[in-house]
């Protein structure tokens, strides 16, 4: 379910573009920025649902109030190693990529630091974020949730009570970082939408109905019923347990979860960054990372299997292309730029016109 690269356009084109329509909703032009850049690196490393393709529902949050249009996070607490932040809805991209720049500075002196956030707004691919932390030697933990939404159904319950929960971690190593970025259930509701749109159904049983049958319908889902943890029906108790792990980061260290009852989209957010030279050193932790890496690649694919992968090497390979031949963007994702463009009055270049 991804988008056809009908176009092709360099990268700071692109930057520029996200800039101008998010400032032209109201985005301070500093933040407005920094989000383009995120939002564009995503599609860079292949993850088109969550780069441009979002600047539509961003522009709509910028004009309801669900996104802060300027602003700084408040420190709720500031203990060396240990910070808490309330976002107020300020975009995720910049509250986030913040985060992680702060953790890499104070890592290089403490050896590890975490930031805590509560009440984010959407804060997109998370494997953005932790490349980040690997290109300069550290390794970054990153998870959220929204507490003030659910979805995903407990193992053997049928109502939903957590969302997908991603979480994500960049592994420095002698070559391209390993880069995780899993969520606790099969899917998300965005994607069982886009399989329903298209009148498809799911590859499996990832979803099951308001009477807690597993289904690959994306309609049941959609008519009540719920999100299948990470295992499905058979092993999703470890998906389940993988969902109480990222809430008890996000939303017990930010201190507001579930039981606070937020509204909106209030995201929580845990970014821990460590680094290796305070531990056995940044040497046998590179060389170690690096010989696992290349042990995976080298073991014998089975069959129909083209080459055994190690996360984050696709993403390397695509944003090497991109950097080459430009960002690749679908004609339905531009054509949904170009009528942000027109609703704020933002000029586009002939080429993207």
């Amino acid at each position: 379910m991804t988008e056809t690269p009908d176009h092709f356009f360099p990268r700071d084109r692109l930057v520029s573009l996200g800039e101008k329509i998010l400032s032209g909703a109201g985005l301070e032009p500093g933040l407005a920025s920094l989000v383009a850049e995120v939002l564009v690196e995503a599609d860079m490393m292949g993850h088109a649902t969550h780069g441009l393709a979002l600047v539509p529902t961003y522009v709509k949050a910028l004009e309801s109030g669900a996104m802060a249009r300027s602003g700084e996070p408040e420190v709720l607490r500031d203990v060396g190693g240990c910070v808490t932040w309330n976002g107020g809805r300020l975009p995720g991209a910049f509250l986030v990529r913040r985060a992680v720049d702060l953790g890499c500075d104070r890592a290089e002196r403490l050896g590890v630091c975490t930031v805590a956030i509560t009440n984010s707004y959407h804060m997109g691919a998370l494997a953005v974020y932790v490349r980040r932390a690997a290109e300069r030697g550290m390794m970054a933990i990153l998870a959220s949730s929204t507490p003030s939404v659910d979805g995903v159904a407990p193992f053997g319950g049928i109502r939903g009570v957590m969302t997908p929960n991603p979480l994500a971690a960049g592994i420095p190593t002698g070559g391209d970082p390993i880069l995780l970025d899993i969520s606790a259930s099969i899917t998300t509701r965005n994607k069982a939408a886009q399989y329903a749109a298209a009148g498809k159904r799911f590859p499996g049983q990832w979803a099951q109905d308001r009477a807690g049958n597993p289904t690959d319908d994306p309609g049941a889902l959609l008519d009540g019923g719920t999100l299948l943890p990470v295992g499905g029906i058979d092993h999703g108790h470890k998906g389940y347990a993988l969902g109480l792990l990222v809430e008890a980061l996000t939303q017990g260290f930010s201190g507001v979860g579930r039981a606070d009852h937020p509204t909106g989209t209030y995201t929580a957010a845990f970014v821990q960054v460590l680094n290796p030279a305070f531990f056995a050193g940044a040497e046998p932790f590179t060389r170690n990372m690096s010989y696992l890496a290349d042990a995976c690649r080298s073991t014998p694919p089975r069959q129909g299997v083209a080459a055994v992968r190690v996360p984050g090497d696709q993403a390397a390979r695509l944003i090497r292309q991109s950097e080459v031949r430009g960002v690749p963007v679908s004609e339905q994702i531009m054509q949904a730029l170009r009528d942000c463009c027109g609703a704020l009055g933002v000029v586009l270049s002939a080429e993207m016109a």
